[in-house]
């Protein structure tokens, strides 16, 4: 397949992507923007861009929040950082089997759907390996933004790293990325 695939929207991971993370957050109050993600949302808004977030939010699943302390969270980050145009949210524990928790494809072909774009025109940026992961499943680019708690060879085994979410936001703008994720 010859040509370059347009970039039609970028899906962020939540907790320590797009904001701090708090372990098992379920207080909307804790909601702290990571440095610069107001600055690099409205870069790819500005550029046309759908955003989206795919989370997974394993504390419902294990009795630490509610359904209700997680959506409220989920509403202040749309009012900090939004508005987004899909929210993916995968409520399950890890040994549940589901298809939705990342490192599975499901949150990021369910958000495809509901914008109605193939997985090929979609990136993700996240901070740990399981988000690239889910990426490559669903046949989507992604792009790695490494805080403390990713591990070494989650960046080695990572396609494009960034050292922040405005250097992630210009790798896709720029079309670094054109060729990962496109069909072969």
């Amino acid at each position: 397949m010859g040509g370059t695939v347009t970039l039609k929207a970028v899906l962020f991971d939540r907790d320590g992507t797009l904001v701090v993370d708090v372990p098992y957050n379920g207080d909307p109050q804790l909601v702290r923007p990571m440095d610069g993600a107001l600055e690099a949302l409205q870069k790819v808004r500005r550029a046309g861009l759908a955003t989206g977030v795919v989370t997974n939010q394993s504390g419902v699943a294990r009795g630490l929040l509610t359904l209700e302390q997680m959506h409220s969270v989920n509403q202040r980050v749309d009012e900090v950082l939004g508005p987004f145009d899909v929210w993916e949210v995968c409520p399950h524990g890890p040994r549940d089997g589901c298809n939705c928790r990342k490192p599975a494809p499901g949150m990021i072909l369910g958000a495809c759907s509901t914008l109605g774009f193939m997985p090929h025109e979609v990136a993700v940026v996240g901070d740990i390996g399981a988000d690239m992961e889910a990426a490559a499943a669903a046949g989507a680019r992604s792009v790695l933004v490494p805080t403390a708690v990713t591990r070494q060879e989650e960046v080695e085994a990572a396609a494009i790293v960034a050292e922040d979410l405005g250097q992630a936001v210009e790798l896709l703008l720029s079309g670094v990325l054109k060729e990962q994720g496109a069909p072969v």
